[in-house]
C-alpha cells in the first residue's frame, strides 16, 4: 500500500512540474471553387472566355483565398467575394480581393468572416466573382463557388 501511494505522489510530482503541451493547433477547413464563365447571351458571347481555380482555408474565422486564372478575353479588373443566397445562386459582395490586372493572373486575399458567414461558406453559399474589361453587362466573367 505504501508503494503505491508514493507511486502516486512521484506521478504527480512529475505531472506538475513536466512543461505543459503545446495547445492543438487550430484545425483548418479547406473548400475549393472551379471558376468558369457565367450563363450569357449570343451578343456576349465574344466577350467571355476563361477559367480557374481558388482555395480558401477557414482557420476560425479567418478565410484566405488564393487561386488562378487564364484565357481572359481582357484584362481583370475586380475580384470580389460573394455571399449568395443559395449554393449557385447570385448574391451582394462582401469583400474585395486583389487580383492581377491582366488575362491570366492571380487572386487572393484574406477576411475576417462573422459566425452567420462561415456558416453559409460551409454550406456553399460563398463564391469568388472575377470581372474584366469585357463580359457580360456588369462585366462579371468568371464566378466560383466554394465547397469541400
Amino acid at each position: 500500500m505504501r508503494v503505491s501511494h508514493l507511486v502516486v505522489i512521484a506521478a504527480v510530482i512529475v505531472g506538475l512540474s513536466w512543461p505543459s503541451a503545446p495547445l492543438a493547433a487550430q484545425a483548418v477547413d479547406t473548400f475549393t471553387a472551379r471558376l468558369g464563365w457565367v450563363p450569357i447571351t449570343t451578343r456576349e458571347r465574344p466577350n467571355v472566355a476563361g477559367k480557374g481555380s481558388a482555395t480558401a482555408k477557414l482557420s476560425g474565422s479567418t478565410l484566405s483565398i488564393s487561386g488562378t486564372f487564364d484565357g481572359l478575353a481582357a484584362p481583370a479588373t475586380v475580384a470580389r467575394l460573394h455571399r449568395g443566397v443559395a449554393s449557385g445562386a447570385r448574391g451582394a459582395a462582401i469583400a474585395d480581393l486583389a487580383v492581377t490586372k491582366s488575362v491570366s493572373g492571380t487572386i487572393s486575399g484574406t477576411v475576417t468572416l462573422k459566425p452567420d458567414q462561415v456558416e453559409d461558406l460551409k454550406q456553399g453559399r460563398l463564391y469568388v466573382q472575377l470581372h474584366s474589361e469585357k463580359g457580360v453587362e456588369d462585366g462579371s466573367v468568371l464566378w466560383g463557388w466554394f465547397l469541400r
